[in-house]
């Protein structure tokens, strides 16, 4: 069977810097029908597990810290009995809704994965939190980027452990060599494309 990408979204909320908000998550499950790969841990086992349904799951790949996106993590992986990933850059962030919980194994810019046959790279896209991670599928054409970038241009950089400067510049460098056909699933809201975001970038803040 020839692999895919399946998609829900969950709804919980988001907190940080002593604020709370009220947020949708994408879920999005990479695999064919016999394997598959997580990506983040969002507000609803119950949500994740049935996009999964009767999959091997090989890995949670956690692409940043925030709570919205690991919160259910460890429920998770002892649900699906798969391993939790993520790059260590973002441990304090991790603690901060875990403590000394630890994680099973982490992720480094260059990683390569096989799922259901298909060839993976963690791409370290940092700014939006230290160790945001992205993941590239050039056989699927797409690149799941959490919360580096949507729909519209960078990532929230206004809070905690986040650099402007910083995403301007792994999206820049990292994300929009890229081809410009590459589809772009995000953390939250509609999937979009790199070339669209390379254009609307050249119109703002890409210099």
């Amino acid at each position: 069977m020839s692999a895919r990408i399946d998609h829900a979204v969950s709804s919980g909320t988001f907190s940080l810097d002593g604020e709370t908000f009220e947020v949708d998550n994408n879920i999005w499950v990479l695999g064919d029908d016999e394997q598959c790969v997580v990506f983040d841990a969002p507000h609803s086992v119950a949500a994740v597990r049935e996009l999964v349904g009767d999959r091997e799951c090989v890995g949670i790949l956690l692409t940043h810290a925030h709570d919205d996106h690991v919160r259910m993590a460890p429920e998770l992986s002892q649900a699906l009995e798969a391993p939790m990933l993520l790059n260590p850059d973002d441990a304090e962030l991790w603690k901060l809704t875990h403590g000394d919980l630890p994680l099973d194994d982490d992720v480094a810019d260059g990683d390569e994965f096989t799922i259901a046959g298909v060839d993976m790279v963690a791409i370290a896209t940092p700014g939006h939190s230290p160790g945001s991670t992205c993941y590239h599928v050039p056989e699927l054409g797409l690149v799941l980027t959490g919360d580096t970038l949507f729909e519209g241009g960078p990532g929230a950089t206004g809070r905690s452990f986040s650099s402007r400067e910083t995403i301007e510049a792994s999206i820049r460098d990292r994300l929009f060599t890229l081809p410009p056909e590459t589809v772009v699933h995000t953390g939250h809201g509609p999937s979009t494309t790199i070339g669209a975001e390379l254009e609307r970038a050249r119109g703002d803040w890409l210099s």
